[in-house]
């Protein structure tokens, strides 16, 4: 039986100067290996979320357990080196090569040089960038495909058990954000670690969630699978998302 990775037990979240919740009592379950989406509109709070489970954002009220443990307990250093974090913006350290952005956790932990060379090859591999070709590149020297790749693989790079994404293909063209998506398809399938990954796009967020968290005003309207919020949208908005996909289905199939 799988084990819960990730609880979110009344939980809100008022930033200052506000006059409502970002975050509204939020309760929530997610299980080791699963691959969640959260989908809504701009400050529906799926962020805010994100950020509350590697406490880049502290909780008002409520409980965040990971993997049980209560996260206000936990050191904030110690926990973010067990959670995997790739953002919309990648972050690599533009003077460092790749090989170095990659290796940096691995070598504040202090593995054996050869552990994290080897390390370095595998997780290149594992994303498709041949290491030979692209480990001693300037993040500079890469499309915003290949970086997102880059970031992927330094997020992986402490063998983290939880991976957050807040939005990483955001800025990315078509057809390299579906070449993408596939790819982080695969590598969920190979490493069946627990993946929660945010995004404004419906498409995206049924094509990669096993599960989808549809949000609007702070509040969790849906948790489903995409087939159960297809089928039967629990709420209104729900419903007028899944109307807004089917018709620009309709509107490509204009053409075809």
């Amino acid at each position: 039986m799988k084990a819960t990775a990730i609880e979110f037990q009344n939980v809100s979240k008022c930033f200052d100067n506000a006059n409502k919740n970002a975050v509204n009592n939020l309760n929530l379950t997610i299980q080791e290996g699963e691959f969640i989406t959260i989908l809504g509109s701009s400050g529906c709070g799926k962020t805010t979320l994100l950020k509350m489970i590697n406490k880049l954002y502290e909780p008002d009220t409520g409980e965040i357990l990971i993997f049980g443990k209560n996260s206000q307990q936990l050191d904030a250093v110690e926990l973010r080196r067990g959670i995997g974090y790739v953002i919309q913006q990648v972050g690599l350290f533009p003077h460092m090569t790749i090989q170095q952005n990659i290796a940096l956790l691995p070598k504040i932990l202090k593995w054996e040089p050869a552990r994290i060379e080897k390390l370095v090859d595998d997780l290149l591999t594992m994303v498709e960038l041949a290491p030979a070709e692209y480990k001693n590149r300037f993040p500079s020297q890469l499309s915003g495909g290949q970086q997102q790749r880059v970031g992927l693989a330094r997020a992986l790079a402490a063998d983290p058990a939880i991976m957050l994404f807040d939005e990483p293909f955001g800025a990315i063209d078509a057809i390299t954000r579906t070449m993408l998506q596939d790819e982080i398809l695969r590598i969920h399938y190979e490493l069946q670690k627990t993946f929660v990954f945010v995004t404004h796009d419906i498409n995206e967020a049924f094509k990669l969630g096993n599960r989808v968290i549809v949000m609007n005003g702070g509040q969790v309207l849906q948790f489903d699978t995409p087939e159960k919020i297809i089928q039967q949208p629990a709420d209104p908005f729900v419903e007028k998302l899944i109307q807004s996909a089917i018709t620009q289905q309709e509107f490509w199939g204009r053409y075809k």
